[in-house]
């Protein structure tokens, strides 16, 4: 049917350095745990083999957690703007597929914390008269996250939705 949006596959990928700084924010998580951790088994002798364990258990599972997730959330991530909607895919192992009609829009903000500075990108939040919350595009470089800002605002604009 003309005219009616379906949920599909977006077609645009993040920005391939998203993929280094989830690691090294989960390394970043990681390494304050196992110092913590590390730290705290030196100090209280009586709970050392029990903080030790921890440790160990801390690392068995982050490690992998901080090299597989990021590869695999890049794979997944993906989002797309038409002149009828924005289109996102996000998610690890619970994933999830929006549709934002431009009609339904109501404000776009672009966020860049410390790391996502460091790493020269952005995050791209949508807000809608939705009650499933704002779409939000995550890992993109941060001249296209501003690009798709103003490309968003101006097709907002336009439309004469009543964003409600």
């Amino acid at each position: 049917m003309e005219g009616q949006l379906r949920l599909r596959p977006p077609r645009n990928r993040v920005d391939r350095r998203a993929v280094r700084y989830w690691m090294t924010g989960e390394a970043i998580s990681n390494g304050v745990v196992t110092v913590v951790l590390g730290v705290l088994a030196l100090l209280i002798e009586p709970a050392r083999p029990w903080l030790l364990l921890a440790l160990g258990i801390c690392l068995l599972i982050g490690v992998p957690y901080m090299v597989v997730m990021p590869l695999w959330r890049y794979r997944v991530h993906r989002w797309e703007v038409t002149d009828d909607a924005v289109y996102t895919r996000s998610g690890w192992l619970w994933q999830e597929w929006r549709i934002a009609p431009m009609s339904r829009i109501q404000t776009v903000d672009t966020q860049r914390g410390p790391l996502e500075q460091a790493f020269r990108l952005s995050s791209v939040t949508v807000t809608t008269a939705s009650a499933a919350g704002p779409l939000k595009i995550k890992g993109l470089d941060h001249e296209v996250a501003a690009d798709l800002a103003e490309r968003l605002t101006e097709v907002t604009q336009a439309n004469r939705g009543d964003a409600t």
